[in-house]
């Protein structure tokens, strides 16, 4: 960014990324449709949550510095997001939208059952979460575009909290109600033998970036 004045997170959610924002701008608005979400957000001295969709959002033109999008864009209707976006944004300006999909476990004799188990739960994604598959790649994008260095989300869970993680997917969840069982199970039965009760292991995402300056 440009400068660090004013930073817009929309579709902020419960405010995950718009604090991490707030210890590099000087102010950070906040939007997200949903009342429950927003009251949910830790609150912060240079943090301001407002109710508002991500199409409209209502900052006024030309005065952020920063756009951004957290695992929120598949959410939203992209064409009116972005409209608001470079609206909202100062001439070199900044507008950055970035998702994550499935993890992959670092070793290899765990990771199988885990893709299997992504394969299983796919078909109960909503339809919209499909635009993340390539990274929002397919999403025209209007800004002049930065080629961002690699990212990758890390943790190192045990096998017991790797399967209450797997059991928060929205598909998951799906799964369950369409077919009253736990798909999650299959998973802790195949990995028992090879993951040790307590032992943790590296489970990493691949971050998909989209970065770009709005030029005029």
């Amino acid at each position: 960014a440009p400068c660090r004045a004013l930073a817009w997170d929309a579709a902020t959610g419960n405010g995950q990324a718009a604090l991490a924002l707030a210890d590099r701008f000087e102010r950070v608005v906040a939007t997200d449709a949903s009342e429950e979400q927003i009251a949910n957000a830790p609150p912060h001295p240079r943090v301001e949550y407002r109710v508002a969709r991500a199409e409209s959002g209502g900052l006024a033109a030309a005065t952020c510095d920063l756009v951004t999008v957290a695992q929120a864009l598949h959410w939203l209707e992209p064409a009116a997001f972005f409209a608001a976006a470079r609206r909202a944004l100062k001439p070199g300006g900044v507008a950055a939208v970035w998702c994550y999909v499935d993890p992959h476990l670092v070793d290899g004799d765990v990771d199988q059952p885990l893709q299997e188990f992504a394969a299983v739960v796919k078909p109960y994604w909503p339809s919209e979460r499909s635009i993340t598959d390539d990274g929002y790649r397919a999403v025209p994008f209007p800004f002049d575009e930065i080629q961002p260095p690699p990212f990758e989300l890390e943790m190192t869970p045990t096998l017991a909290e790797f399967a209450g993680y797997l059991r928060t997917w929205s598909a998951t969840r799906r799964f369950m109600v369409a077919h009253r069982d736990d798909p999650v199970v299959v998973v802790e039965r195949h990995l028992a033998g090879v993951w040790p009760a307590g032992q943790r292991r590296t489970l990493r995402w691949p971050v998909h970036l989209r970065a770009g300056v709005r030029r005029t």
